[in-house]
This record gives C-alpha cells, structure tokens and sequence, in this order.
C-alpha cells in the first residue's frame, strides 16, 4: 500500500528545547561537526488503493488541521514515500 509522508518541524521563532538537547549532547558522544538540531515530527499515513490528487490534497488539509498546530509549528512537507 502507498504511503504518504507528513513531516512537521516548529516555527523558527519557536523555542526547541528537545532540539537544544540533543544539540549539547552531540559533542560529548564524539559528534562535533553539527551547529544545531532542530526537532519535528513525521507522520506516516497509509493510502487503500492509488494515491490521487485528491488523496494528496486530503492529506495536506490533515496536516494542516489536525497533525500540526499551525500557531507554533509549519508543515514542511507532504509527498508519497518512495517504495525502495
């Protein structure tokens, strides 16, 4: 079945402290050539059948209703994974 990828990272203006984190834990596992980590969040949403316009545009209408809060996060990208 197709699958469709909802990725979802807070604002710029927003502070991450999950993000921060991990950024000040980095360098003390070796991890040296980073600047900054910012955290999101993916969703995976499984489609019955073919993957359509109409599909896809259900899809970003949920991303943008429901899987995100669009006061403190954006919608970064919405596409069909790739079957490897």
């Amino acid at each position: 079945m197709p699958t469709i990828v909802v990725e979802v990272m807070p604002k710029p203006e927003i502070l991450d402290p999950q993000g921060k984190a991990i950024a000040n834990a980095l360098p003390h596992l070796g991890f040296t050539s980073f600047a900054g980590v910012r955290q999101g969040k993916r969703f995976e949403l499984t489609v019955e059948g073919e993957v359509t316009d109409e599909v896809l545009e259900s899809a970003r209408t949920a991303a943008a209703e429901m899987l995100s809060n669009p006061v403190i996060e954006d919608v970064v990208s919405v596409s069909v994974k790739e079957d490897i």
